[in-house]
């Protein structure tokens, strides 16, 4: 019997191929977009969380600070508990840094009449030393020093590229929901016509005495195998894509980012999903045409 409604899902298929086919393509590039917002939201969830795990401050100090000024700020900042000078940068190297990070676009820097950027320390915190740190505080104690102009944390980015990512992940709900709604369209339209091309066919089998479900489930089977084959073509190509593209990017000297390819989780989950939307589309389908 089982075997009876495969082949029968299968032939419905097979005559209505290039339908099918314009079906599940939109069904793989709906499940595609979904499947590359879970990746790029994933990886820069993750890499936030890693980059505000390390406490980390850059100090900016003011233009014309002697040297006096400059040893009593360097020697407040290697008295900080758990605190290592990374870098200083002098207003020399800090335009450098800047030419080199502009690429082609640096033409302009050339026109500049004065070098604008401030010298600046970095300075990162051990994951032992930062337990216990008060960053605004010693944010505060340290901008109370002479020749210091100001004073970021990391945290501080954090916080706002969390609110950042708070509204991407609410835009992200949003586009997945308008995309699984395209995709039980789709496949309702396709199973649709599928059936009016078998109208006199399946009025026949009800003559017959062919039960309901008997006659619904070839159609059942059908969207479930357009949408699990949707979800496993959006899966390949995502992961073909994933393999082309550079997975080592650099975001403006900060911590780099590696794209790492969807967890198992996520990739059953989108499998899933287009097997589930498939039997939706086609419940929609045969339930309104047997309404009629």
């Amino acid at each position: 019997m089982r075997s009876y409604f495969v082949r029968q899902a299968l032939i419905n298929i097979r005559k209505n191929l290039s339908v099918h086919i314009l079906s599940l393509g939109t069904i793989v590039a709906s499940l595609l977009i979904l499947g590359l917002f879970l990746l790029l939201f994933g990886n820069l969830n993750n890499w936030l969380q890693r980059w505000g795990s390390a406490l980390s401050m850059s100090i900016y100090l003011k233009d014309g600070i002697s040297e006096y000024r400059r040893d009593k700020v360097d020697s407040f900042i290697r008295g900080l508990p758990g605190a290592e000078i990374k870098r200083f940068i002098s207003k020399e190297e800090a335009l450098k840094d800047l030419r080199a990070a502009l690429g082609d676009d640096a033409g302009f820097l050339s026109r500049l009449e004065r070098n604008p950027l401030p010298a600046s320390y970095e300075v990162v915190f051990g994951s032992k030393g930062t337990y216990g740190v008060n960053p605004e505080k010693i944010k505060g104690e340290l901008e109370k020093l002479d020749g210091v102009e100001e004073v970021q944390y990391s945290k501080e980015w954090l916080k706002k590229l969390e609110g950042f990512l708070d509204v991407v992940r609410l835009i992200g709900f949003i586009i997945g929901g308008l995309l699984c709604l395209c995709v039980v369209f789709i496949v309702t339209n396709t199973i649709k016509l599928t059936l009016y091309s078998r109208k006199d066919e399946i009025e026949i089998l009800k003559l017959v005495g062919a039960t309901d479900w008997f006659v619904k489930s070839p159609f059942l089977l059908e969207g479930m195998i357009q949408g699990t084959i949707g979800g496993i073509l959006a899966v390949l190509t995502l992961f073909l894509g994933y393999l082309i593209l550079p997975t080592h990017i650099s975001l403006l000297g900060l911590a780099p980012l590696d794209f790492v390819f969807l967890p198992a989780g996520y990739l059953i989950l989108i499998l899933i999903l287009g097997t589930v939307l498939g039997v939706i589309g086609s419940f929609i389908a045969i339930g309104r045409f047997f309404e009629v």
